[in-house]
């Protein structure tokens, strides 16, 4: 296999319904479009554990610790070949803490809150609209993982079963 592997997160923050979103400026994979609320690259120490990488990037770029927001779950895992790599994105999913004021500026770019109405409407990255897309018509009512693979015309979910 000659591809490299690029593995990331990002966190979409909900409050009732409303998401936050950042413009994403000058970044290294995407740039000038709407992300998640936080998110970025694995460091070495994060291979096996995506929760751990998602909470530092909240936690750098947005300045929220864990105890400002609830209910993180993983609800995601995508995978795309893009440029000679395997991108495999873990999207997670949580609610502001009522706690936290809303008001929140990202060292990134530009946060924002939308609507759920609003968001079809945004540009976002590949496999993100997808995700966003599936989260809105079935996703936020569940709690299960989905794993998506992208072929270059739509991204298709599979429940993630848990089985021995």
């Amino acid at each position: 296999m000659d591809e490299k592997l690029r593995n990331m997160t990002s966190i979409y923050i909900t409050k009732g319904d409303e998401m936050l979103l950042l413009f994403r400026q000058c970044g290294r994979v995407v740039t000038d479009t709407w992300v998640g609320s936080a998110g970025g690259h694995f460091e070495e120490n994060e291979l096996n554990d995506p929760r751990a990488c998602v909470l530092r990037e909240l936690k750098e770029e947005l300045g929220i610790s864990e105890s400002g927001i609830r209910n993180l779950l993983l609800r995601y895992v995508t995978l795309r070949r893009v440029k000679g790599e395997i991108r495999q994105n873990y999207y997670f999913f949580a609610e502001l803490d009522n706690e936290t004021g809303d008001h929140i500026v990202s060292t990134e770019g530009i946060s924002r809150w939308f609507t759920f109405s609003e968001l079809s409407a945004l540009e976002m990255p590949y496999s993100a609209k997808y995700v966003i897309r599936h989260y809105l018509k079935i996703g936020r009512r569940t709690n299960d993982v989905y794993v998506g693979v992208a072929d270059g015309e739509r991204v298709d979910f599979t429940k993630l079963a848990e089985y021995e």
